[in-house]
C-alpha cells in the first residue's frame, strides 16, 4: 500500500464514529474514559462484548457482527490503515455493534475493565517462532494473564491460526498451566464437527492459506 493511500485511510479513520485512536499516554498516564464503559457509552446496550485482537482488515470482526447482531464487537490492531476497510464496511452497512481501536494489544488492560469482556478472538496472529520473540507471542503466559484480567468469569478465548507451531505451543501451555481446553481441532475444514463460526467466516489471508492446502487450526479455551 502506497504512503499516499495510507494517509488517506488514516485521515478517513479520523472521521469514522466507530474508530478510536487513543494516544499511548492517554492509556498509560490516565484512566481512559471508555474503560469499563464501552457498552454504556458507545454501544448503548448490555449485550455481550467480544474482542478480536490483531484484527487486520477487520473481516472477522465484521463477519461475526453480521452473524451475531445481539453481541458487540471491537477489533483491535496497531495498524489503522488495515482496519479502515472493516470500519468503513460497518458504517456503510449501518452496523451499530462494531467498533475498532488502534492500539497495542499489550495495553488491553488500559482499554477494558475487569469483567468487561465476554469473549476474545485471536485470528491468525504472527506465531513469533524465534525464541527472542516469545514475549510477543499472543498466547504466552503474560498475555493470558492480561486476558484473564478483562474477561468475566464465564469468558472464553478463541485461537484460529494457520500455524501448527502456534497451535501446538498454545495447547501445550494451556494444558501445562491447567487451563480449560473446551475444543481443539488441527484441521477445521477437513474434520467434522467444527463450530460454524470458525468455518463460515474466512479472511483474505485465510483464503490464500486454503488455496495452498494449508490446514487451519482452532482452539477454544477458558483461562482458569
Amino acid at each position: 500500500m502506497g504512503s499516499k493511500n495510507k494517509l488517506k485511510r488514516f485521515n478517513e479513520n479520523n472521521t469514522f464514529h466507530n474508530v478510536f485512536q487513543p494516544k499511548r499516554e492517554e492509556l498509560v498516564d490516565a484512566v481512559y474514559p471508555l474503560k469499563g464503559q464501552w457498552n454504556q457509552q458507545f454501544f448503548k446496550n448490555n449485550n455481550p462484548l467480544v474482542l478480536e485482537l490483531g484484527c487486520g482488515k477487520g473481516e472477522y470482526t465484521v463477519g461475526l457482527a453480521e452473524r451475531y447482531p445481539n453481541k458487540n464487537f471491537i477489533g483491535i490492531d496497531i495498524k489503522g490503515a488495515r482496519f479502515w476497510r472493516g470500519a468503513k464496511t460497518a458504517i456503510e452497512n449501518k452496523m451499530p455493534n462494531v467498533a475498532f481501536i488502534r492500539a497495542q494489544i499489550e495495553l488491553i488492560e488500559e482499554l477494558f475493565a475487569s469483567n468487561e469482556v465476554d469473549e476474545i478472538w485471536i485470528t491468525f496472529p504472527d506465531p513469533q517462532i524465534k525464541y527472542k520473540r516469545t514475549k510477543h507471542r499472543m498466547t504466552n503466559a503474560t498475555f493470558l494473564k492480561r486476558y484473564k484480567n478483562i474477561l468475566n468469569d464465564a469468558g472464553i478465548v478463541h485461537l484460529k491460526t494457520d500455524s501448527e507451531f502456534m497451535h501446538g505451543y498454545t495447547l501445550g501451555l494451556l494444558h501445562g498451566q491447567g487451563h480449560e481446553v473446551q475444543y481443539a481441532n488441527h484441521d477445521v475444514y477437513r474434520q467434522e464437527g467444527s463450530p460454524e463460526e470458525v468455518t463460515a467466516i474466512q479472511t483474505f489471508y485465510e483464503n490464500q492459506y486454503l488455496a495452498n492446502q494449508k490446514a487451519i487450526t482452532y482452539i477454544r479455551f477458558k483461562i482458569i
